[in-house]
């Protein structure tokens, strides 16, 4: 019945001349069987779906801090989250989770630890952790934090277990406090457990700026064995540590909240030991990447990865964004951070380079799983002939994108210094559209910029910042851009993702712009599901 009543609700508003149409009005979108709605270039405001299916997304709430793990028992990853609500009550941040085999598709696992049910409980709040199974007592355990400004010490590491990941126990009557070990008392969280060189499970925690490290043999019984130093002054939460190939890695998000910074980083190194100095120097440490260890921009938090033995995946969340209008959300990035907390979970594929480095590229089940291929029609363009695009202000317009969708092109530009854009939520009418701007910074760096434009747009958000990569020698592009409504993730040749927030991309155009100079435009493909 459900199915029925919606089929019937869609075919209504296709009637209305198309889908996600916010106004039935027969003088602006009525009837018109002589127009080609595929052709038009209108622009339409249009609303996301309640649930996200590719960027994970509940129906109700959001996503936070996602804490990913490989189950080798049941042959899965299973994403933990903190779930957010508009209204969280006095308890908040039960963690939640999602398994799936692919990152591209995923089964939801309902509430797998709740909170404390007393505003008196350690651990009425939840923050982040992480999830292990010990293959020598054969349980599961969750690390997390405890978090309540009620208690003594704001913030503790905590645990539970389960034999079977569906029914747990809090062991109530173990923590690990920081002011036992000489750390702050406020902030003590995000516990990450690994395994290291020397069999023993190693268990990092994020204090105000330092990590403490334990160890343990059995998961139950830690010993204090350390500290080492985070990036300067600055916060650096949800610590990820892991070894790929011959080379240790500490991911991190850098909670300084400047309008350049909140981004998630790594850092690398040929043992466990040197990946600890790294920040005792770290301007000079940096991985020799083109954007010092930046994995992607402001618009991605709070990641951690987890590998199933062959590949390694990271997931984060995407914000969403406040305002009364699509317009005002697509703007509303903060400038001293992203003004709003948890959001859609973002998976993207970690990519070891020869020399160790790391970028993030696409997912190959999601590649796969948009695998509709659409028509693709120039409904509007200036400057463009033969796939080439000459001129400033020169664009080629093309049609109407669905809620889900796969842009997939070539950009070759004409000489080391050409200046591209690719725009969505964009109509033959539109005062302000939003681009993703590939910008010479200099003749052999590029960064991808977020501006609105038109003739009301604001220019360069900056609040957003951008990405660093290097220019490609041969000066072609090959972009991949995936959509789940408002959550976009822009690939360039594996050397840079680029995630964003744009509301209304659904059922508007979409261009491809050149600023002056010549590139040529080819290969343009578009897929749904």
């Amino acid at each position: 019945m459900k199915k029925i009543i919606s089929n019937i609700l869609f075919a209504g508003l296709v009637s209305c001349g198309i889908a996600a149409a916010t106004s039935c009005s027969k003088d602006e979108y009525g009837p018109d069987p002589e127009r080609n709605w595929a052709a038009s270039d209108t622009l339409f405001t249009s609303a996301d779906e309640r649930g996200f299916q590719t960027y994970y997304n509940p129906a109700i709430g959001r996503c936070g801090d996602p804490m990913p793990f490989f189950d080798q028992k049941a042959g899965e990853f299973k994403v933990l989250y903190l779930q957010e609500y508009d209204n969280n009550g006095p308890c908040y941040h039960p963690i939640w989770g999602i398994s799936t085999t692919d990152g591209a598709h995923y089964r939801s696992l309902g509430e797998v630890l709740p909170t404390g049910t007393s505003t008196q409980e350690q651990d009425a709040a939840i923050g982040t952790g992480c999830c292990v199974y010990n293959e020598q007592d054969g349980l599961y355990y969750i690390y997390y934090t405890g978090h309540n400004v009620l208690c003594k010490d704001v913030e503790v590491v905590m645990r539970a277990t389960s034999p079977d990941f569906k029914n747990w126990t809090k062991d109530m009557s173990w923590a690990l406090t920081g002011p036992k070990y000489g750390y702050s008392g406020v902030d003590f969280r995000d516990p990450q457990v690994f395994r290291a060189d020397d069999g023993l499970w190693h268990m990092v925690i994020a204090s105000k700026l330092k990590f403490a490290e334990f160890k343990s043999a059995d998961l139950r019984n830690w010993e204090h064995v350390g500290q080492f130093n985070m990036v300067w002054d600055r916060m650096c939460e949800c610590p990820d540590i892991f070894k790929m190939g011959d080379w240790w890695y500490l991911v991190y998000s850098e909670a300084y909240r400047a309008d350049w910074s909140r981004k998630v980083k790594y850092m690398m190194a040929r043992s466990l030991d040197e990946l600890k100095a790294c920040f005792d120097n770290p301007g000079a440490n940096w991985p020799k990447d083109g954007h010092e260890g930046v994995l992607d921009s402001r618009a991605f938090y709070a990641a951690k990865t987890a590998s199933n033995g062959q590949d390694r995946y990271i997931w984060g969340w995407s914000p969403f964004r406040s305002g009364a209008t699509n317009d005002e959300r697509n703007v509303n990035v903060g400038a001293d951070g992203e003004p709003n907390w948890a959001g859609a979970l973002v998976c993207h594929k970690v990519i070891q380079h020869a020399d160790g480095t790391l970028s993030l590229g696409e997912v190959p089940a999601i590649r796969a799983k948009y695998n509709k291929e659409q028509p693709v029609t120039v409904v509007a363009s200036n400057g463009y002939a033969d796939g080439k695009l000459t001129g400033n202000d020169a664009y080629v317009l093309y049609n109407r994108l669905e809620a889900h969708n796969h842009l997939s092109l070539t950009v070759t530009t004409s000489n080391n210094w050409d200046k591209f854009g690719i725009s969505l939520v964009r109509g033959g009418n539109s005062e302000k559209y939003y681009t993703m701007v590939v910008n010479p910074e200099n003749e052999n760096t590029r960064k991808v910029n977020f501006e609105q434009e038109g003739k009301k747009g604001a220019g360069f958000i900056k609040g957003i910042d951008g990405y660093n990569f290097a220019r490609p020698s041969d000066n072609v592009y090959h972009i991949d851009i995936y959509t789940d409504n408002s959550v976009m993730v822009m690939y360039i040749n594996d050397v840079c993702a680029y995630t964003q927030r744009i509301y209304g991309i659904q059922k508007n155009c979409w261009s491809v712009n050149n600023y002056g100079g010549s590139i040529t435009v080819s290969n343009v493909k578009v897929f749904n599901y």
